[in-house]
């Protein structure tokens, strides 16, 4: 099996509705990774950048194996900042599983299992990592994978609505805008994006609709 000695560090695995992207609302698996070389202003997943369990991908693949999902989410933090996360993805995709990664963009995402449906977050400027964007990632991307912007600002949306346009997002892959949780009201975000006839999907994090912030949601 691919990954047999690999090791990554692992935030929590936990079963719950996936609260963001094409595939909201559906029953999913989480494996949070632990750690992230960014620091957006309005993460809400600090408690991922230290700690977590020295886990090998065969134990990995046990736990997940145990909550009887076929839907499974790499997450973070950044996974993709352990080098044994590719090899974690092949394995899962190898034992049958629909495999998203939610990833920062600011990593390469190249050369990752092509089964594997790839949500880069764009970083806007409020984020404090605009500048981390790796732009070259979008070349690689396909029909399969998502463009997430999460806006805290008119700022971050003016800033958003020009990429999209500029850099033709919506031609690329579903592109989804999204609102900081008690920071921008997301009606005024609706309302931009339907003034403005954007071709992206407004998103709430059902998640936090359901269960609030915290561990395991």
């Amino acid at each position: 099996m691919a990954g047999t000695d690999a090791k990554l560090r692992v935030s929590e695995i936990f079963h719950s509705i996936q609260g963001e992207s094409t595939r909201v609302g559906l029953p999913t698996v989480f494996v949070r990774l632990t750690g992230c070389p960014l620091r957006c202003t309005w993460c809400d997943t600090e408690y991922a950048f230290a700690g977590g369990e020295a886990m090998t991908i065969p134990h990995v693949l046990e736990r997940v194996a145990a909550f009887a999902c076929p839907t499974v989410c790499i997450t973070g933090g950044e996974p993709l900042a352990q080098k044994a996360c590719p090899e974690l993805l092949v394995a899962l995709c190898d034992a049958g599983y629909s495999v998203s990664l939610e990833t920062s963009g600011a990593l390469d995402v190249r050369g990752l299992d092509a089964r594997v449906a790839r949500v880069v977050d764009l970083k806007a400027p409020d984020s404090g990592e605009c500048d981390k964007n790796r732009w070259e990632n979008l070349a690689c991307l396909n029909a399969r994978d998502e463009l997430k912007l999460v806006l805290a600002s008119e700022t971050d949306y003016l800033w958003a609505k020009s990429a999209l346009t500029t850099r033709r997002l919506d031609e690329i892959c579903p592109v989804s805008f999204s609102p900081v949780a008690d920071t921008l009201d997301p009606a005024q975000l609706a309302e931009w994006i339907l003034r403005d006839k954007l071709p992206v999907r407004f998103q709430l994090q059902l998640h936090k609709t359901l269960w609030g912030s915290g561990r395991g949601r």
